[in-house]
């Protein structure tokens, strides 16, 4: 469905500068920009992806992974296809990639925003995840849906790459109370050659959404031999922690996948190294990600106090009492 996009200027020679996010794109007529979804006709920009859901499903709020935002609830989780990255290990390349989606022959299906909160409503889930793919992408889409959700007292989250520009990030601020951002890499060359996109625009929508009061928990993905080295990990825990300790970090188990099937697994030894260098740059709450383990619970960070038992996405086991530890009373950051 063809809509005209938010947040863009028109240029010289019927061109268009689209700032949704930090490529800035300058399109010219009859093109579009990186992430394939977004169309110059005729001096102005349209979105392909407006209305046009490729997936829909019914998500833990863990899953996002979320362990400290509605913990235990329920999340309605919608995704648009387009990317502004082209991870070379995406896990949802088939809907993320837009040209990789039109080879395969993906048929996307349309859902009117007031559709979309409806379903959220009769499901029972306390939020609406815009995932999977990238929610920048279909920002107007997300919006829209957004707002409504404000009004039906339901909370939105994105999972994100986090490479959207400060405009973006203040048309979001009036919806957005949640959002998993993946830090690939603390290496601007790694986000570059891997990913095809920057470092420094996430690192600043991290600390960006922080400042507006959105709640941020943070994955990184471990691929063996790209950025699993004492240094870079040590480099990620130490920004997060010095901008702010309470901040999750949830680092994830690589599997090979889509352009990486040639490396292997993570091995658990690297998550158990990332584990103990996150808690020693000072990090509250740091998690194993895409394992099974006690590393997916939540403990109290003074007492050490088990709070929030896992088994996977569930959660077995919640001791809190109202966001607070029953042993030391010291508060959960997030927990609500």
């Amino acid at each position: 469905m063809l809509k005209e996009a938010a947040l863009y200027e028109r240029r010289d020679e019927d061109k268009v500068e689209c700032f949704l996010c930090s490529h800035r794109c300058n399109i010219p007529p009859g093109k579009f920009g990186i992430c394939n979804v977004r169309e110059n006709v005729d001096g102005r920009l349209f979105t392909h992806s407006y209305g046009m859901l490729i997936a829909r499903h019914i998500d833990p709020v863990e899953k996002k992974p979320l362990y400290h935002f509605k913990p235990g609830s329920l999340s309605y989780s919608i995704a648009a296809a387009g990317c502004n990255f082209q991870c070379e290990f995406c896990q949802n390349w088939e809907i993320s990639q837009v040209r990789e989606a039109r080879r395969l022959g993906l048929q996307a299906f349309k859902a009117e925003p007031k559709q979309v909160v409806d379903a959220a409503l009769r499901s029972g889930c306390l939020s609406i995840s815009y995932t999977y793919t990238e929610p920048t992408i279909y920002f107007e889409l997300a919006r829209d849906i957004g707002m409504l959700a404000k009004e039906a007292a339901l909370a939105n989250i994105f999972v994100t790459n986090g490479f959207m520009t400060d405009e973006c990030l203040r048309e979001a601020r009036p919806f957005l109370d949640a959002a998993n951002v993946d830090l690939k890499s603390f290496r601007d060359d790694y986000y570059r050659k891997t990913c095809k996109g920057r470092l420094e625009p996430v690192l600043k929508s991290i600390a960006k959404m922080r400042e507006h009061g959105v709640w941020v928990e943070v994955t990184t993905l471990i691929v063996p031999g790209l950025n699993d080295t004492d240094d870079e990990l040590k480099g990620i825990a130490s920004y997060l922690a010095k901008l702010d300790a309470d901040i999750p970090w949830h680092i994830s188990r690589f599997h090979p996948q889509y352009k990486m099937g040639h490396v292997q697994s993570t091995p658990m030894e690297t998550l158990d190294r990332a584990y103990r260098i996150g808690r020693e740059a000072g990090l509250r709450y740091v998690y194993q990600g895409n394992v099974m383990g006690n590393r997916n619970h939540t403990y109290c960070y003074n007492c050490n106090r088990l709070l929030v038992e896992r088994t996977g996405f569930n959660i077995s086991r919640n001791e809190m009492d109202e966001g607070k530890c029953p042993e030391c009373g010291t508060s959960v950051a997030g927990m609500k």
